[in-house]
């Protein structure tokens, strides 16, 4: 057991400005600290498998889901079931969007285009 943060988690970047944060990376469980600055955003997905968590911690997050859009806030959440379509995007003109994604279990091979 060991104190886990964004300077020893294993970093990589996504979408080609994106950051992430493998906090914990288990089979069963994962959860990833991600940082999208504005204007930026993940392509349209599903996961057969993942359950997943959305829980903003700075900035505004706007994550589309089977069509409908959600506005996220710090400390707002959201809850995506294994087998909807999902984007995650941050439209702010000037403020990066840090949230965490809690995936049960790992969404590592379970990721569709939709």
């Amino acid at each position: 057991m060991s104190i886990k943060n964004r300077d020893n988690a294993c970093h990589y970047h996504w979408g080609g400005t994106c950051d992430g944060w493998r906090l914990l990376d288990g089979d069963d469980l994962s959860v990833i600290e991600e940082r999208m600055p504005p204007a930026t955003s993940e392509v349209m997905h599903a996961h057969d498998r993942a359950n997943q968590v959305f829980y903003v911690l700075a900035g505004r997050l706007t994550i589309e889901v089977e069509g409908a859009i959600h506005r996220l806030h710090p400390f707002d959440s959201l809850n995506i079931r294994p087998g909807q379509t999902h984007q995650a995007r941050n439209e702010s003109k000037g403020q990066d969007v840090r949230f965490l994604v809690i995936s049960a279990p790992t969404t590592r091979g379970d990721r569709q285009p939709a």
